[in-house]
């Protein structure tokens, strides 16, 4: 039977290499720094930035002054779009869209972790890898779901990401959670997310374990949920790893900080600092979990090496972020399911512009 790769004969990078039609970067920020020097790299050249009207202030990014779309409507008969930033904001969302109606667009996708492209040549690299975990999944949802952002990594085109979209409530009937759970956050943030699983069980839960390396995140956490006792709320101001040691880590206080390599090179003091990290077995000291989040910013596969004696013995439903590297669609679930073969395997993924809310969901 014919896998879908087999009909895929290009990707984005290759048809923008040759078109003739000017480049217009949607956005300010990392994201757009990221595809400005893939383009570059490519030797493809960029007209001008653009940013939603509201933000349009005079700005200048990348030695350019920032336009509305109007003024790049007015100048340009034919341009392509590349959206460089990620939303979930339904407002936000709807504008992308309306403005694909009009106008040639894609979101191109660069990872927020690692390096490379999830590219034609890399999907063809690991189509073994990849087939092997499509055979894998346990519905067709999660096929569907598992084609189409494979399709978007590759085209840029979003219309493969809402084809599929579901809402991100779906999470909690999919992995049937309970009133008696023993949930592990990893990668916590302020506490939106234990917040979240709280307001779904009514309060009711057996233990929370939280990991959150950044320290403003820890702080607000705490403060959040001060109201839960320290005997049912273990909060640590660590990052979830593989084994018990230290690592730099980025001090942006946001859902984008993470550990960085060192690689021998000294790193700016003001951006970044030593903090611990911790495995998760170590964290329970042999205790049960019912239920655990890997969200880490791309440190998923170490995490998931730090929690192997929990999934082996307990089997705890998981919820894995598979949007922060380029291997992260294939090289998460073979890891799961090579921990205990036992788990059945979903795919989703939630609204969100590009594709940073797909998951894998283990029960």
């Amino acid at each position: 039977m014919a896998f879908f790769l087999d009909d895929i004969d290009s990707d984005l990078w290759t048809y923008l290499s040759g078109c003739d039609k000017r480049i217009v970067l949607y956005g300010m920020g990392d994201g757009a720094e990221k595809i400005k020097a893939v383009l570059d790299e490519k030797g493809i050249e960029v007209s001008d930035i653009m940013a939603s009207d509201d933000f349009v202030r005079g700005h200048n990014f990348l030695g350019c002054r920032v336009k509305k779309l109007s003024e790049i409507e007015a100048e340009y008969d034919d341009f392509i779009i590349l959206v460089c930033f990620g939303t979930q904001i339904p407002d936000v969302m709807e504008n992308i869209y309306g403005i694909s109606e009009r106008h040639e667009l894609y979101a191109p996708n660069v990872p927020v972790a690692g390096d490379g492209l999830f590219d034609l040549g890399f999907a063809n690299e690991h189509k073994s890898e990849l087939q092997k975990v499509y055979n894998m999944l346990a519905d067709e949802q999660s096929k569907r779901v598992f084609e189409n952002v494979i399709r978007y990594k590759l085209s840029g085109d979003l219309k493969y990401l809402r084809e599929v979209e579901t809402p991100f409530e779906e999470k909690f009937d999919l992995l049937k959670i309970g009133i008696e759970e023993i949930y592990v956050d990893l990668g916590a943030y302020n506490g939106d997310t234990l917040i979240e699983f709280l307001n779904e069980t009514s309060m009711q839960f057996t233990k929370l374990y939280a990991m959150e390396p950044d320290d403003k995140n820890y702080r607000k956490l705490k403060r959040r949920l001060y109201m839960i006792g320290s005997a049912l709320l273990e909060a640590y101001n660590v990052g979830a790893w593989d084994e018990d040691t230290t690592a730099m880590f980025s001090l942006r206080a946001g859902r984008s900080s993470h550990t960085v390599p060192q690689e021998g090179k000294p790193l700016n003091t003001a951006r970044f600092r030593e903090i611990k990290m911790m495995k998760v077995d170590t964290m329970l000291r042999g205790e049960p979990a019912t239920y655990i989040k890997f969200d880490v910013e791309g440190s998923e596969e170490n995490a998931l090496l730090g929690a192997k004696e929990t999934i082996a013995a307990c089997r705890p439903k998981l919820n894995i972020a598979l949007y922060h590297r380029n291997e992260d669609m294939y090289k998460l679930p073979l890891l799961v399911s090579g921990m205990n073969k036992k788990y059945k395997l979903y795919m989703r993924h939630h609204p969100y512009i590009p594709d940073w809310d797909t998951n894998l969901y283990c029960i």
